[in-house]
């Protein structure tokens, strides 16, 4: 069944697709309009459930790898941010290039795909000493209390010698990962005091304003304690067989500007599912400071290398010098899902803006899905209504490579 016929029959959530050619740019394509994947927002591998700015749902990129790839195929991601992309793809069975410039990126993949158990975690927390009296290099004072400041302080200078010694292994790189994704949130499973969002750290000066408005004070967080239980939640569901997939992936780690990724071969991707930088909406490297600082990463080192623009002009010569690296590493036949969502309240349509630039890089455009969903607790706590702002919708061009 081609991909047209799919889409066409697709009804698995009791809605028929409706499919109708209509103008996108200067061009007559087909649009598919369906909920196309779950809109729950825990219906995936507990292994995703690591928090990043702008992430999207599993289901994304399972819906095409298993409709477009086959066993062994490569899954290509890049932008890949936290790693949906790649993980899914191993949890799948194929192989999978993660690519992006932050190398945060890496530190919060990587581990997910070499996951060490429970009990392993366990007991090299327990090795890890903690310092009472050590505090930071900067003013953290707002998010954490001293004594969990003094076990973060202790954690981070544990990891940096194991990593500047060689030793660093799979158990240090995992609890890395759980670490960074819990430094702040919205709830006791956060080293911090609340704050919001749960997925980027406010600047200080605005966490001091929260904490004023809620009159709260940072209270003591067991950051071993609610390492193991983060570590327990990921790990709940994964078999023996999800491991040997996980191992078998074998996943390429690069951290190339997306315009220019020399290292992967040409056409030798299958398959890439990707959402690139939003149109003047998230400012990736501000919103990763505290994570950066933990993992000594220079924040206005990764700021330089990310582009975010503001103009859609410049977004969309952006994308275009993308959309011409991924027709040199696509193999013949192969496809892009490029998910743009929707931007300034829906007035803007960027597929309406990528699907030139994807002609003229060489692609052929199969259509555009266009993926909604009922409410969803993403929306609810963002405040946005129903398809709006594309919190709940997903606009996705669909390329194939002669």
């Amino acid at each position: 069944m081609s991909l047209h016929e799919t889409l066409r029959a697709f009804d698995q959530f009791g809605k028929p697709t409706l499919c109708e050619m209509r103008p996108v740019a200067t061009e007559l394509m087909p649009v598919y309009v369906n909920e196309f994947w779950t809109a729950k927002q825990r219906d995936a591998h507990p292994l995703h459930e690591i928090s990043y700015r702008a992430c999207f749902k599993p289901q994304v990129p399972r819906f095409f790898i298993e409709r477009l790839t086959n066993p062994d195929d490569v899954v290509y991601d890049p932008f890949s941010g936290r790693g949906t992309t790649a993980l899914e793809a191993g949890l799948l069975g194929r192989r999978a290039i993660a690519n992006d410039i932050n190398p945060l990126s890496r530190i919060l993949v990587e581990p997910r795909l070499n996951p060490p158990t429970v009990e392993e975690v366990a007991a090299r927390l327990q090795e890890i000493p903690i310092e009472p009296a050590a505090t930071a290099d900067l003013d953290l004072s707002m998010f954490y209390h001293p004594a969990t400041l003094a076990e973060i302080v202790s954690l981070r200078a544990y990891l940096r010698s194991r990593r500047d010694s060689g030793s660093e292994d799979h158990v240090d790189r995992w609890i890395r990962m759980v670490a960074t994704n819990r430094l702040t949130g919205h709830s006791p499973g956060f080293f911090s005091v609340y704050t919001f969002p749960p997925n980027q750290a406010v600047s200080a000066q605005a966490q001091i304003k929260i904490n004023e408005r809620r009159a709260q004070k940072p209270d003591y967080r067991d950051t071993r304690k609610l390492i193991l239980r983060k570590t327990q939640t990921l790990l709940k569901t994964i078999s023996d067989e999800e491991r040997a997939q996980l191992a078998k992936a074998k996943v390429r780690f690069v951290e190339c500007d997306a315009r220019a990724t020399q290292p992967i071969a040409d056409r030798s991707v299958q398959l890439t599912v990707t959402s690139p930088p939003f149109l003047d909406v998230v400012q990736y490297a501000d919103d990763n400071w505290l994570r950066c600082w933990f993992n000594g990463i220079a924040v206005d080192e990764v700021a330089a290398r990310i582009s975010t623009p503001s103009r859609l002009a410049e977004w969309t010569a952006l994308i275009g010098a993308v959309m011409c690296e991924l027709h040199r590493i696509t193999a013949r036949g192969g496809h892009v899902a490029f998910e743009v969502g929707e931007v300034r309240g829906g007035s803007v349509r960027l597929e309406e803006h990528v699907v030139p630039v994807a002609l003229a890089a060489g692609f052929d455009c199969e259509g555009v899905l266009i993926h909604e969903q009922s409410f969803t607790k993403t929306a609810h706590i963002w405040g946005v209504a129903n398809n709006r702002a594309g919190t709940n919708s997903n606009r996705i061009v669909l390329l194939r490579r002669r």
